[in-house]
């Protein structure tokens, strides 16, 4: 373990027995399941990395509740549940989503009869119809793109028992699908994943942020966050090319040399500013920093001090 300030930085091989155990309670399939297009992991990635992350958030969850019920004990009220939020930042492609999923996956399965559910923040981004309007579509994902209000309202009525409805993003269709919503029905976890969940708003008094109980953020050298992006580009017009209504669809049957230099060009224009600008700089904000090589391994995580 080294020290660096504010962090304890932790090399696999050290945090991997910080979970005696080893129980994995995932198969093969189920895991198959959760993986994003290109992202990599393994059986032993779960064993080894994310078993022993669910053990700490185990610690933080217990005292979470503690702090609730100390809380109500002090103001002479009844206790009653207040979610747990998790929130999941980092880059296009680092492979965040899958990290939300398995976390979902395994913090259910450890909570048998607690409620867990997973959002995700492109549901925030205004519909493409929006952004043209605002004549910002060329700066889709970037952070007045998004619906900030909405989503922080969002959070604050989860965080206070109200049902909540998160609208759905479709990567298929490449904008928001209408009048469909993903229903937040007061859980005991909520996972909250997105480019822009740590960064810090330009004009609300609030921050998504100040809502979540532990935050991650998935970290890699931006060479090999590129090269997933694009990976995971060549795989959707490997799907793309059979649904006219996919997106993707007049890159999947048009020239491939000419689609990827339009990929590479939206890296460059689009997701290398936004990385550096806007989310790259929440990384210290962050709870956990999930640090991955090359082929999406995991080998650091750094742990804030307390």
């Amino acid at each position: 373990m080294e020290n660096q300030i504010n962090y304890y930085r932790i090399d696999r091989a050290e945090w991997r027995n910080f979970y005696k155990d080893h129980i994995v309670p995932l198969t093969n399939e189920e895991l198959d399941r959760i993986k994003s297009l290109n992202d990599r992991i393994s059986m032993e990635d779960v064993s080894e990395v994310y078993m022993p992350m669910v053990h700490l958030l185990q610690m933080f969850m217990k005292n979470h509740q503690r702090l609730q019920d100390d809380q109500a004990s002090f103001l002479g009220i009844k206790p009653h549940k207040v979610p747990f939020i998790l929130g999941i930042a980092g880059s296009v492609a680092v492979g965040k989503s899958t990290t939300a999923r398995l976390l979902k996956s395994l913090l259910s399965e450890v909570y048998p009869d607690k409620k867990v559910q997973l959002i995700t923040t492109d549901g925030f981004i205004f519909p493409n119809a929006v952004l043209k309007k605002k004549g910002i579509m060329s700066r889709k994902g970037f952070p007045e793109s998004y619906d900030m209000p909405r989503l922080i309202k969002f959070v604050n009525d989860v965080k206070n028992g109200i049902v909540a409805k998160a609208p759905v993003y479709s990567h298929k269709v490449y904008d928001i699908i209408p009048d469909e919503f993903d229903v937040i029905d007061q859980p005991d976890i909520l996972i909250v994943e997105g480019i822009n969940v740590l960064q810090l708003p330009s004009h609300e008094p609030i921050f998504v942020s100040d809502f979540f109980d532990f935050s991650l953020y998935v970290d890699a050298r931006e060479e090999y966050i590129k090269r997933w992006y694009l990976e995971r580009f060549g795989m959707l017009l490997d799907t793309a090319f059979k649904d006219p209504t996919n997106y993707y669809y007049p890159y999947a049957i048009g020239d491939r040399t000419a689609a990827f230099k339009m990929a590479s060009k939206v890296w460059e224009d689009v997701n290398h500013p936004n990385l550096h600008e806007y989310i790259l700089p929440t990384r210290n904000r962050a709870d956990l920093i999930i640090v991955k090589s090359a082929n999406h391994l995991i080998e650091e995580l750094r742990l804030r001090k307390y």
